[in-house]
């Protein structure tokens, strides 16, 4: 599938799984937010701080965001178990596999979590840098990054507040 293909595609699939998914936030604004917050995140904006993300949202000022990050309430295992259903109705073949990729991101400063100076396999040498593992579950239709640990975080926060 060509890349304009592809994102025709995965933005029809964001459209409808925020429809979907609309109960999870309680509310349109908290959506919004949540849907303008990732598709900052994966635009190219240079930086993907506060402000940028706010820039890049149409928000005078990165405190929606913030605000919904930090102090709104939503059903983030729902959410986790309604992303899961998604991807798999979407995605699921007999012949998906999970991959595992270990990625380093280079790093100026000392400020982000876990940056040192360590083996980055994109250079080949020691840099200073922070280095992660995704998995992925891939399909000859599309691949899916799988994560738990955060949403389940977020969850336990967002419960102890309702």
């Amino acid at each position: 599938m060509g890349t304009e293909r592809a994102v025709e595609v995965w933005s029809g699939w964001f459209e409808e799984f925020f429809a979907s998914m609309a109960w999870v936030f309680g509310r349109v604004d908290r959506r919004r937010t949540a849907m303008a917050y990732l598709k900052a995140l994966i635009a190219p904006v240079e930086r993907k701080n506060g402000w940028q993300i706010a820039e890049y949202a149409g928000h005078a000022t990165p405190d929606r965001v913030q605000w919904f990050l930090s102090r709104s309430t939503w059903l983030a295992d729902q959410l986790r178990d309604g992303v899961r259903s998604f991807v798999a109705a979407r995605l699921g073949r007999a012949d998906g596999v999970l991959v595992l990729d270990e990625t380093a991101f280079l790093k100026k400063g000392a400020k982000s979590a876990g940056v040192a100076r360590q083996y980055a396999g994109i250079t080949g040498q020691v840099e200073n840098c922070q280095v992660m593992v995704f998995c992925a579950y891939v399909t000859d239709t599309g691949r899916a990054l799988i994560d738990t640990a955060s949403s389940a975080r977020h969850s336990s926060a967002a419960a102890s507040r309702m």
